[in-house]
């Protein structure tokens, strides 16, 4: 068997549960993150193996991501304050439910569409410093699912 042979069988004996996991941990996270700087609420968590692990629970949109939907992102179509709410619904919820791996496609597919109007929409010079990188992830994910390691795979198995 010839070397290189031998090397894509053994890359090809790397599960996928693993890296679906790690993608779906990578792809959450930008829009997880953006979606804490928008939402007010109480704090839980903490410092975890040196790793701050705080999280905020949304009870309110800030007066800020109000702000930041009429000044700086003016969406075509819609009103910055319609568009504030379902942005930070779906940046909170989201990433939660692809960490999860509960309706994993779907949520990667609503991620891939943010992702797509943010680029067409609000920063269209990102493609290539963060934007193309998210829907590589997001593509992934809904191409190949989420792996064994989800809720999805415990709940749906077939």
């Amino acid at each position: 068997m010839k070397l290189s042979n031998k090397i894509t069988a053994s890359l090809d004996a790397i599960p996928y549960a693993p890296i679906a996991l790690f993608l779906r941990v990578v792809a959450a996270h930008p829009f997880f993150a953006s979606g804490q700087t928008k939402i007010e609420g109480p704090t839980i968590g903490g410092d975890v193996f040196g790793a701050d692990v705080t999280v905020q629970i949304p009870t309110a949109v800030r007066d800020a991501t109000f702000a930041l939907f009429a000044e700086e992102y003016k969406l075509p179509f819609i009103s910055p304050s319609v568009a504030a709410y379902i942005a930070t619904a779906l940046e909170v919820a989201l990433p939660v439910l692809l960490l999860l791996g509960l309706l994993t496609r779907l949520s990667a597919l609503g991620l891939l569409a943010m992702t797509l109007i943010i680029q067409i929409f609000v920063y269209p010079d990102a493609w290539w410093t963060a934007h193309a990188y998210w829907a590589a992830l997001l593509i992934v994910i809904i191409a190949r699912g989420p792996g064994v390691i989800s809720l999805d795979h415990l709940l749906f198995r077939r």
